[in-house]
């Protein structure tokens, strides 16, 4: 906004300049004369030519007089200058306005168009990303030093050894004749790969404020503007500045957006200022010497994309994965974010962290604060071991929605349906145990829920388990066949998730006798979620047939498992839902059918 309003400021001033130019050449060459002096010139022959206006009359001289070539006087009504004249009165015009009113009359229109002018630019600018127009080829990046960050490495936590490799960073900028001793010298690109939410900007902030050094820090975004050059302008202005306060640390975050590999039609569709910057960019990664103290680190969840002149040794030499973090990580993250929190006594954050499968710092964080919030909603004094629950619920299926009333009938199916769940998983002993079973409508659209806590982080799993976790999604329809000897719509999203992992033990895992060990589907990387990664398929019309009634066999053979679970368990699911309904929500203490153990029965149950 400064550098905005100086440029007004400059515009002003040039128009003054101007305009005072203009009256001073005025003053050197235009002599303003009175009415009567006009009538005597007139009289003696010395005006060569007139210019008459409603109340001045302007003209030029024959010969200069007094060194003026040009004159300029107010008129008199004609016939009340003859009498004056004949009265041998001297007279002169005079105008109504002053000098003030005609400069002014000159200035405020001109303010005016100048402050619409920078309205328009100013909003135009900030829609492009843009500063003033002596600012577009400045770098955006932010400054901040150690005081600003307010971040060190005891604030990061799930993610142990990525914070033990960027540790050496810290060391390197602190000592760097330690490592310059033996001829070693820092990566002068480091990436951080990773989902989003799981601490990649907060690492870079923590390295910058254990190191106390400038952290400059911008999105790939802020590079790329309409105008060919200007990105690259910015990343030569960025380098200079990081030169200049070494040692200092350049965060690139959302490098992905800068970065993107570049293709044989580069020229078209506006993609020429991306190569151009990122051309820039790779110019500049070549041109700088690790050892004066500069370390460039970037951020990216789309790693797969990214151009492998990016990536090659010499640029961006380490890749650091900064994954999802696992129990114990997820149980650190959480004591973290506590602090900030008033938590009752007897809280154990190792059950929370058991029901958190999966989520990342960002979610742990966004879990904490909702308790928070559940907490002072009911007007507790403190947060307990209820309000973390609640809050995991919230985030995995959404907000309570008590105001949506369902039949009698629809409530009896969802209460079987869900019994089904949870009854199979309690029995299944490669199923997670069952936490909680609900029939609340959730704001997701589910008009219920069966919530499981995994009791270890796995990494592999055996086809039987893969088994069992279809057989439990399947055993809410068999439920509702075992009951009303009818199924519904109810299972969709069940059947969408068997389906998947059926296709997955056939194609990606080689898990189907009739299909073979062999990978027919490959996924490539991606951190964005199920579902976003790229499948690549190779393989015959006849082999896809083979594939599909491979996968409708598995799924079959999990319906048949699960009916046949819950056919020998069938006064369990009956008491089960039956208490579900009077109660709406049930723990394994509740229902001690529930209660993980029985995998004995299950496996003289399993067809």
């Amino acid at each position: 906004m400064d550098k905005h309003k100086a440029n007004i400021a400059f515009a002003i001033f040039a128009f003054l300049i101007v305009l005072g130019f203009q009256y001073v050449v005025a003053l050197r060459t235009v002599a303003t004369i009175d009415y009567s002096t006009f009538l005597e010139n007139l009289r003696d022959g010395k005006i060569a030519h007139v210019t008459v206006t409603e109340g001045r009359i302007e003209g030029a001289y024959k010969q200069p007089e007094e060194g003026k070539p040009y004159f300029v006087t107010l008129r008199v009504e004609p016939g009340f200058a003859a009498e004056l004249d004949k009265a041998g009165v001297r007279f002169d015009g005079a105008s109504d306005s002053n000098w003030l009113t005609s400069l002014l009359s000159w200035i405020l229109p001109t303010l005016f168009f100048l402050a619409v002018w920078a309205f328009v630019f100013r909003r135009f600018a900030e829609r492009q990303g843009m500063g003033g127009l002596v600012s577009i080829g400045k770098s955006r990046a932010k400054l901040y030093v150690e005081k600003d960050t307010g971040v060190t490495f005891d604030d990061v936590a799930g993610v142990d050894e990525a914070k033990a490799e960027l540790q050496e960073v810290v060391s390197f900028l602190n000592d760097r004749d330690r490592y310059s001793r033996l001829g070693a010298r820092i990566p002068k690109g480091i990436l951080l790969v990773g989902p989003p939410g799981t601490g990649k900007t907060l690492l870079a902030r923590a390295i910058a404020g254990e190191a106390g050094v400038p952290f400059f820090s911008i999105s790939g975004s802020e590079f790329v503007e309409m105008f060919v050059g200007v990105g690259a302008a910015r990343v030569r202005d960025l380098f200079e500045q990081a030169r200049k306060a070494a040692p200092c640390i350049i965060f690139i975050d959302e490098l992905d957006a800068l970065g993107r590999a570049r293709t044989a039609m580069g020229g078209l569709g506006g993609a020429d200022e991306k190569e151009q910057t990122l051309n820039q960019l790779l110019a500049e990664l070549d041109g700088f010497d690790p050892s004066v103290g500069v370390v460039l680190l970037g951020a990216t969840n789309r790693p797969e994309i990214l151009d492998p002149a990016l990536l090659r040794s010499g640029r961006f030499d380490r890749q650091i994965v900064v994954d999802r973090p696992d129990r114990t990580g997820r149980e650190a993250i959480l004591a973290v974010h506590v602090r900030k929190v008033k938590l009752a006594d007897g809280v154990r954050l190792a059950e929370i962290a058991g029901i958190t499968a999966g989520m990342t710092g960002a979610d742990l964080a966004n879990v904490v604060n909702e308790a928070a919030i559940t907490a002072t909603r009911r007007g507790a004094k403190a947060v307990d071991t209820q309000d973390l629950t609640a809050a995991v619920e919230r985030i995995v299926a959404g907000t309570e929605r008590r105001t949506r009333v369902l039949g009698e009938k629809e409530r009896h199916r969802v209460a079987v349906h869900e019994m089904g769940h949870a009854l199979a998983a309690a029995n299944l002993p490669g199923a997670d145990p069952v936490h909680k079973v609900s029939i609340i409508p959730r704001s997701i659209g589910a008009l219920g829920y069966t919530l499981q806590r995994p009791t270890e982080d796995r990494f592999l799993i055996t086809f039987d388990e893969l088994k069992d976790r279809m057989t439990v999604l399947m055993a809410g329809r068999a439920a509702e066949a075992l009951e009303f000897g009818v199924v519904s719509t109810g299972a969709s999203d069940d059947l969408a998730k068997a389906t998947d992992i059926a296709r997955d033990c056939v194609t990606r895992f080689g898990m189907s006798e009739t299909v073979g060990q062999a990978v027919l589907e490959t996924q490539r990387l991606q951190w964005l979620g199920a579902g976003q990664g790229d499948t690549v398929s190779d393989y015959s019309e006849e082999t896809a047939r083979e594939v599909d009634l491979a996968v409708r066999d598995l799924i079959e053979e999990a319906f048949a498992s699960a009916k046949a679970l819950l056919s020998a368990h069938r006064d369990d699911l009956t008491a089960g839902t039956n208490l579900l309904m009077q109660r709406e929500t049930l723990t394994p203490d509740d229902f001690p059918a529930l209660r993980p153990g029985r995998a004995a029965i299950a496996a003289n149950a399993r067809v």
